[in-house]
């Protein structure tokens, strides 16, 4: 319950801050209160902003077209940052770094785009 309503809380913030995404944590958030308490995760789905967010991506496997953008902007930048700003200095991090990135934004872009 604590890590789904920290998750909660960074989706909250995402929809006030454009840098962070707000879908994953709603998800995540709707996951973890799903396993732990069906009284939370009811009273999730019940708010008429935040419950859109879940109740859109798990009627039609699809994020809205802005989600996307972000949540791949901040993935790159995230990781660009960590390979080549001074985190780490192995080469084989870096590569890994970017791969990761890759992977992470094939993931993303491999929703459907939700058209409102």
């Amino acid at each position: 319950m604590i890590l789904g309503s920290v998750s909660l809380g960074l989706g909250i913030l995402g929809i006030i801050l454009p840098i962070l995404p707000t879908t994953p944590f709603l998800l995540l958030a709707a996951a973890l209160y799903f396993r732990s308490s069906p009284r939370l995760y009811a009273w999730l789905l019940s708010r008429p902003r935040l419950g859109r967010y879940i109740l859109q991506f798990r009627e039609h496997r699809a994020m809205p077209l802005r989600a996307k953008l972000v949540s791949v902007a901040l993935v790159w930048i995230t990781l660009l940052y960590c390979a080549f700003g001074g985190v780490v200095s192995a080469w084989w991090a870096r590569i890994f770094f970017i791969l990761l990135a890759i992977a992470i934004s094939w993931h993303i872009l491999s929703y459907k785009t939700l058209r409102k």
